[in-house]
């Protein structure tokens, strides 16, 4: 009897759950394998470049996204409701639409300074 790989086990239980589980979790199945060939390669490069005596070289660790913002958001709504009832108080709509205009421009070029941020 033949010996199997272990990528074509995986292939052939990938084409074994989609005739039984049937064309809806098609993609959900090719996903899976995708993760699994890549995982493998990447393995096979690792302990290749082991054997050659190279150091993989690390993905750089990245902070999450959103994690900048918020502290100017908050700012804002605690800085915006003071000068909120200053504006409205003295200065009436039009205060009170620079005061906004003003606190959203801040916020988003704060905004875009994070996201153009390595």
């Amino acid at each position: 009897m033949r010996e199997t790989s272990p990528m074509r086990e995986d292939l052939q239980a990938t084409l074994d759950a989609r005739r039984d589980l049937g064309p809806e979790y098609e993609a959900a199945l090719v996903d899976s394998l995708v993760e699994r060939i890549d995982a493998t390669i990447a393995a096979r490069v690792a302990a290749e470049l082991q054997y050659q005596g190279v150091a993989p070289r690390k993905p750089p660790k990245q902070k999450p996204s959103g994690t900048g913002i918020i502290p100017v958001a908050l700012g804002s709504m605690g800085i915006g409701i003071p000068l909120t009832a200053i504006a409205a108080g003295s200065a009436g709509i039009a205060g009170l639409l620079i005061t906004w205009i003003a606190i959203v421009v801040i916020n988003v070029a704060a905004a875009a300074a994070i996201i153009r941020r390595p």
